[in-house]
């Protein structure tokens, strides 16, 4: 926790600031969170993700953990994983649990009537997660699977969705794990061709870092804005290699 603090904090106060968002926290973790924030003494509250590791029904307690320290910080998002039923019920408890400006990130487990998941998710004002990878090759969805879950956001108007876990990179690549791992930059563009009827799937499958630059680069103002909105966020554990591929692809200009 004190180096995932200090590495934030510093990406927070240095020219790149732009690009970092919020600061996620498993909700079994707070009290380690808080302890360390009040050593740090931020000078405005941390902007904070909850992720919800702690169940359903532990929410109500972590969100008012998080409230009573509002000096210290800023709920801005809670996520958490979906059940393999997810229903309207459970959904609307979501909604009772989480207050209504902050963000709420439902990840529907992939496996049968997956999209069907992604689908009321979305339906129920939620923004839905995809998770691109993890420690063994079922955590990563393939082409055909990210191009569905794409296909199903953009189909509602004003859809959003946030994707998670192995997005390191920002083109396709086989990492030293020997797995294929899905790039950021892919998705970037795969949204945009989602949006306009492009394919879809070339996309995500390109391995061409320059091409996929020159077509994010190219991307009218109107459309850019449109992609924004629909790709809200992606989470990483790294920041100066996401940040430095940008900058390699001429996409993020040299300090």
């Amino acid at each position: 926790m004190p180096e995932a603090l200090k590495g934030h904090f510093a990406s927070r106060g240095g020219d790149r600031s732009g690009v970092l968002g919020v600061f996620l926290c498993q909700a079994s973790r707070l009290p380690e969170l808080i302890t360390e924030l009040i050593k740090i003494k931020p000078a405005e509250p941390l902007p904070l993700s909850l992720i919800i590791d702690t169940g359903l029904g532990g929410v109500p307690k972590a969100i008012s953990i998080v409230e009573s320290r509002s000096e210290l910080l800023a709920l801005k998002m809670v996520e958490m994983p979906a059940p393999s039923d997810v229903d309207e019920v459970w959904l609307e408890r979501v909604s009772e649990f989480v207050p209504e400006d902050v963000v709420r990130v439902v990840e529907p487990r992939r496996g049968v009537g997956w999209l069907d998941g992604v689908q009321k998710v979305v339906e129920h004002g939620s923004r839905p997660k995809i998770r691109c990878g993890g420690q063994s090759p079922e955590n990563f969805p393939g082409l055909d699977e990210v191009a569905d879950f794409l296909s199903v956001v953009a189909s509602s108007t004003g859809a959003t969705f946030k994707a998670t876990n192995s997005l390191h990179r920002a083109v396709r690549h086989t990492a030293d794990d020997g797995i294929e791992h899905h790039g950021f930059l892919n998705l970037l563009v795969a949204t945009a061709r989602c949006l306009s009827g492009g394919d879809v799937r070339g996309a995500l499958a390109s391995t061409d870092g320059a091409a996929l630059a020159a077509e994010a680069r190219g991307l009218s103002d109107e459309a850019a804005a449109e992609v924004r909105a629909m790709f809200a966020s992606y989470a990483c554990a790294e920041f100066d290699r996401p940040v430095g591929d940008l900058v390699d692809l001429g996409l993020l200009g040299a300090e």
